[in-house]
């Protein structure tokens, strides 16, 4: 359900591009992420530190799109956001606990190796994806008509990064499964 929830804002996108435009599409995606951080706030009693970041980059490149009529901005945003989990999991490696231990530590219990190989892939993972979101927004299939760039644009955004990440988090996952420790033995080994 959780995941129904954290993906409601770009599902809405969608279908509002699908029916109308890119600008439509974006002022729901807009409109969408502030009903998910409200509802979140409702039911928890505290802000999800992702929806704040989410919505605020939105409202942002999305407001910039809509008042200039540009849709390069809402093209930037998924770079931005994938860039900036990439830079924060990265930065975070110079710390006492990794940013994907500080997130899963409490699930489960990995040697610090692996901790950090998990980190710098996800980091690298990251940043790839938003290079490759600005190949496929700005370079992909130039002859073609704008309308089409923006569409495939969007099946990309929505389809295409999603696919993506979920196949990564598999891999991860079939990783991570090797390495896991019995909860009598430390992460130090």
């Amino acid at each position: 359900m959780k995941i129904l929830f954290d993906l409601f804002p770009l599902l809405l996108f969608f279908g509002a591009f699908k029916f109308y435009d890119i600008y439509i599409a974006t002022a729901v995606a807009i409109a969408a992420t502030f009903v998910q951080v409200t509802v979140f706030w409702a039911r928890h009693r505290r802000f999800e530190a992702m929806h704040l970041m989410t919505l605020g980059i939105i409202s942002v490149f999305g407001g910039l799109t809509i008042y200039l009529q540009d849709d390069a901005f809402i093209k930037w945003k998924p770079t931005v956001v994938n860039w900036l989990f990439g830079f924060v999991i990265l930065a975070m490696l110079f710390t006492r606990k990794s940013a994907l231990e500080y997130v899963m530590g409490r699930q489960i219990s990995l040697p610090t190796p692996v901790w950090r190989k998990l980190n710098w892939a996800w980091a690298a993972f990251f940043l790839v994806l938003g290079l490759l979101n600005l190949y496929v927004a700005f370079y992909y299939n130039p002859g073609a008509d704008e309308a089409v760039r923006t569409q495939t644009w969007v099946h990309f955004k929505v389809f295409g990064i999603l696919g993506l990440t979920l196949v990564f988090a598999i891999a991860q996952m079939l990783f991570i499964s090797r390495h896991i420790l019995p909860d009598s033995v430390t992460k130090e080994e």
